[in-house]
């Protein structure tokens, strides 16, 4: 298609390369709001719920723990399950978007903005 144009032919593969990488930035976008991944606290006593995207969608509190002397433990496994959800789903973000900047033949460990 653009062959004798030297490196406008070059050009043209990198802007369609950077469109495609756009779109699939933007579908990944989109599903970073459907990948779910759970956080623990408690030896599972304690389970927070996130998308990719770090929103807490759910918590789910074995009842064996609740106990009015032990609020303030309670509340630090509440806090602990949370905070694990959130760093997996940092992680799972990473790895999603490691997926795509290593297909296009960049660094898997390249960091590229959301």
């Amino acid at each position: 298609m653009f062959k004798g144009l030297g490196q406008m032919g070059d050009m043209a593969k990198m802007m369609k390369a950077a469109q495609e990488m756009q779109q699939k930035m933007a579908s990944l976008q989109e599903d970073m709001h459907n990948l779910m991944v759970t956080g623990e606290s408690g030896a599972g006593l304690v389970k927070a719920t996130c998308t990719a995207k770090g929103e807490l969608k759910g918590l789910d509190i074995d009842p064996s723990i609740f106990n009015s002397d032990d609020k303030e433990v309670v509340e630090d496994l509440i806090l602990a399950a949370i905070k694990d959800a959130q760093t997996k789903a940092t992680e799972k973000a990473q790895e999603e978007m490691g997926k795509i900047t290593e297909g296009m033949g960049l660094p898997k460990d390249m960091k590229l903005p959301f």
